[in-house]
Parts: C-alpha cells; structure tokens; sequence
C-alpha cells in the first residue's frame, strides 16, 4: 500500500464530495436554504436524446451509494481494497476497486457517448438536449463525475505500469481534476442566481442592483416570476423560482423558435415546447413575439368588431315599432350577455341578481334582470318610457310577462356585458313601477345550435304603477 494510493484514493474520494462541500458552504455563508432547482428543458427530438430518455438516473439516484457524487461507493470500495491488501489479496483487492470504478464510469458514460453522437449529427440534435448553456452544465458535471473513477483505477494500477507511465498519468488526472473542478464552480455560482422584485426593478423606480442584464431581460423575469402581477402573481408555474441564467436561456431559446415562425407562439413547434409555458411572458423579451402580439391583438379587435357591426345590422333591419301611445322615451339597442341575462341597476344595488317570474323579468329593490339568450348571446331590445300605463300588446310576441319595480333614486339604466347601456328608463323618477316585457324567438333560439342573427327580440315597456304582484299575459 503506497503512499501513491493512499493520495490518489484521496483525491477520488475528496473529488466526489467537493459539489456537496461547495452547495454546503455556500447555503451556510449565504442563508439559502437550498430550496432552488435546476430547470432542463430540451426541444426536438434525436436518437442519442431519446435513449438518454430511458436511462432511469432518478431511480440510480435513489441509491444511497450514489449519494453525495458515488462517495459511500467510493468509500466501500476503498475499504474492501485495503482489507484484501492487508491479508494479500492484491488481485482481488484491485478487482474490487476497478468494479466500483466501472460503475461509476458506466453512470456518466453513456449520457456522453450520447451527447456526442447526437453532435454528430448536427446542431437540431444538439439543441434537443437543451440550450447551449444546459448542454455545456451538463457536459461539465458528467466530465467532473469522471475523475474519481480515473484516479481509483490510478490507485490501483500495477507499480511497474505505474512506473513506467506513471508521471504523465499523474500529471494528466491533476490537470483534469483542477479544470473540472473550476468549470463546476464557474458553472454553478452564477446559474443560481434568482434576482428578487427589487434587484430586477419590476416596480420602475430606479433601484434595481442587477447588472449585466438588458431591460427586456429583467422585465421578462418579473413576468416570469409574477413580480408585476402578471399570472395573477403567482409567477409562471415551474418557472417562478428558476435561476435568472436558465430562464432566461430558455427564453432565448424559445424566442429564436418562434422568430422563425414569424414570432407566432401559437404554431405547435412552439406549444408543443418543453418550455412552452414561458410563452406567454415572451413578449417583453422577444420582439418578434411582441410584433405579432400586437398585430393579433388589432386582429382580434377588428374580428371583434365585425362581430357586433354584424349583430347590429341584423336588429336594424327589423321593422321599427310604432307604439300606440306616445311614449316620453323609446331608444334601441343590440344588447349581449354571456349568462343568459342583461341587468337594470341604480347605483349600490349594482350586483343584485332576482330571480325571474317565467324565467323571463325578475326584480329587486334597484335591480332588474331580463332573460335575452341561451347563456350567450344578443337580443334586439327595445325601451319605452312612460308616465302613464301603455295599452297592452300581446299580437306577435311569444311570451308576455309583467313585475313591480321599485326605483329608490329614478335612475335606473339597462346594461349589457359589453358596456352598451339605456338609461331613461324610470321616466317619473324615484317610486313605484311596473316593467312589462315582451319577447319573441326563444323557442328558435333552443331549437338551433346557431340561431340567426337577430332571432331574439324584446320589448321592454316601464311605467308608473303600485301593483307588487307580477301578471303572466301570455
């Protein structure tokens, strides 16, 4: 047992817990907690990728000898190296070690053999493991977690061997110690930077500490991480926590993906991403992205009002009514609701929701609710304002139903879910009321899946009267 061995068994067994050692100090020096992750997201898909895909690393990791970079497997090994040495068992004892050396050479090897073909066939294949950050951070961990194998087959390797090639061999796994050791430490101190609210300055007042990054990136991270109230502050969801360098990488990434779509995120080549999510903050970083939100978003808005031009248009073309006593008000409107009903309010009694006589008009004191489509929809209304009771008209409506209403302030307006609203209604003022509604294309409504525009009509009278009592005319 040389002195050699001893160092080498050492250096292999100290090499395995350096990482631990590092995130050890570094949570006892900074107080965190040690409760951050390491994102890895990858797009497209290759051979080497996909066989990397079934290798179960979370069940080896699972394994206690595999704790802590294979140290508790190095360590065993070691023990049973030096127990056959003492009784001269050389050959068995350096079976032992090369054993325990495999296997740890067998749990990195093939993720680089893979990598590696995967670079063979081209740059698409290398972006399958991920951006060029993540593949450099794994590549670093896997060439690092390499070096304690190499060292215990060192230990063990014959003397004459040793003697005859042993200063370069040596020279060789210090040079590769030593750069391994420092691409881990300059890979991982800065990868784990999570900036807070006030480092980015979400909030724009000036006092943000976080340099290095352009303002699109800090605006992209206080999306990301929900900072500026975006996802309803709760950030994005697997991403809120990530490191600043992987999600920004990632964003990247996801940016340069959809720029050549155009800067569309709605193509499946980036929905179908692995980190898709990061889509809908990639505006503020992407300006590709930011040029199509902008233009869908005018798109969306034209398509929008065509829609209710065209739902417009249907209630104009209906004949225009001719009441049979002049009213103090008649006015028009194409109303809409997405729950079934449009709403008559009066100030604080905004939110009021009565109950409907024939599942047709409903009220309460200051509220009025009137059925107008089948959950979602439009209706041609017509309002009439008067100061005395209007003959009743039942030719040519389906159904005709009339309640009391209570005004408390005379200001009682009808409106719908798309800010279109009818004020005038309560003529005399505060006091008593009666609103009789009249409506025609209910039945058609139910009967279709896609009724005609405009098949929806009602006319809604309001009057003066004291009767609390609703009457069902037809």
């Amino acid at each position: 047992m040389s002195r050699r061995s001893w160092v080498l068994w050492a250096a292999a067994l100290l090499t395995a817990l350096a990482p631990s050692i590092y995130d050890w100090a570094s949570s006892l020096l900074s107080g965190d907690d040690g409760s951050r992750f390491y994102a890895y997201m990858s797009s497209g898909r290759c051979l080497g990728r996909e066989i990397d895909s079934m290798i179960p690393e979370y069940l080896i990791g699972q394994v206690p000898l595999f704790w802590y970079g294979g140290a508790p497997l190095i360590a065993l090994a070691l023990a049973g190296w030096y127990v056959c040495v003492r009784t001269g068992r050389d050959r068995l004892g350096r079976i032992v070690a090369r054993f325990a050396a495999v296997v740890l050479l067998l749990q990195r090897l093939p993720g680089l053999v893979l990598l590696v073909l995967d670079g063979a066939l081209g740059p698409e294949c290398v972006a399958a493991w991920g951006p060029s950050e993540l593949v450099s951070w794994r590549l670093g961990w896997d060439l690092y977690f390499l070096v304690p194998a190499v060292l215990i087959l060192l230990a063990v390797r014959a003397p004459r061997a040793f003697v005859r090639r042993g200063r370069l061999a040596l020279t060789a796994s210090t040079v590769l110690t030593v750069a391994a050791t420092l691409l881990v430490t300059v890979q991982a101190a800065p990868s784990g930077k999570v900036s807070t609210e006030r480092e980015l300055d979400c909030a724009g007042f000036g006092d943000g500490t976080v340099k290095g990054l352009s303002e699109a990136e800090k605006k992209f991270l206080c999306d990301v991480r929900g900072y500026n109230d975006f996802y309803d502050q709760g950030g994005i969801e697997g991403w809120a926590d990530a490191p600043d360098r992987v999600v920004l990488s990632q964003g990247h990434h996801l940016c340069r993906l959809a720029t050549r779509h155009g800067g569309d995120v709605s193509v499946p080549a980036v929905q179908d991403a692995p980190h898709a999510r990061l889509r809908g903050a990639l505006g503020s970083l992407c300006p590709a992205v930011a040029r199509w939100q902008e233009q869908e978003g005018e798109r969306k808005q034209q398509e929008v009002a065509a829609y209710f031009l065209e739902k417009q248009k249907a209630c104009a073309r209906h004949p225009l009514r001719r009441p049979k006593i002049k009213p103090v008000r008649q006015k028009h409107a194409t109303m809409f609701t997405e729950f079934w009903t449009i709403h008559g309010f009066e100030g604080e009694y905004v939110g009021t929701n009565p109950d409907l006589v024939e599942e047709l008009v409903g009220s309460e004191l200051g509220a009025l609710a009137i059925w107008a489509a089948d959950e979602i929809g439009h209706a041609c209304v017509t309002v009439e304002s008067y100061r005395r009771r209007p003959p009743l008209e039942t030719k040519g409506w389906d159904e005709v139903v009339e309640v009391g209403y209570d005004s408390p302030r005379g200001t009682l307006a009808l409106s719908d879910t798309q800010g279109t609203s009818v004020t005038g209604l309560t003529a005399a003022g505060p006091g008593s009321y009666r609103v009789r509604v009249h409506l025609r294309g209910r039945k058609l409504v139910y009967q279709v899946p896609y009724p005609p525009d405009g098949a929806v009509e009602l006319l809604i009278m309001v009057f003066p009267g004291k009767e609390k009592k609703p009457t069902v005319y037809r």
